[in-house]
């Protein structure tokens, strides 16, 4: 498939039908007067032509030509199973910072230690 199409990600929250499952793509927008930001949820038809696609599983999902009178995308991949198996790594940097080093035992916190205060004879 070309590059020029469109790809969306999304969870798939029906699959009822023969080679179709329902694709909800989310997507925040900030409210124009209230600043707040809002989720806006739509639903897509896309083809599976395997059959085998679970409700809850993550999709990525590209445009195609009319196949039917509603459906318009294809899925492309599984990225996640509904079980919470990921098939395929989002792609991207991540970056992991490895935690501190504590001393001393684990689990035991040590306290600080009070500065020595020397008393003057006046």
């Amino acid at each position: 498939m070309t590059s020029e199409r469109r790809r969306l990600v999304g969870r798939v929250v029906s699959d009822k039908m023969e080679k179709t499952v329902v694709v909800a793509i989310e997507r925040r927008k900030m409210h124009r007067v209230y600043k707040k930001i809002i989720q806006l949820t739509k639903k897509v038809y896309a083809h599976d032509e395997t059959n085998e696609i679970e409700v809850g599983s993550l999709v990525q999902v590209v445009e195609s030509k009319p196949l039917s009178k509603s459906k318009r995308w294809v899925v492309e991949k599984v990225l996640e199973t509904p079980a919470g198996k990921v098939l395929q790594p989002i792609t991207g940097a991540v970056v992991i910072e490895p935690e501190p080093e504590a001393t001393g035992a684990v689990g035991v916190e040590q306290e600080p230690e009070a500065p020595q205060v020397e008393e003057s004879q006046s």
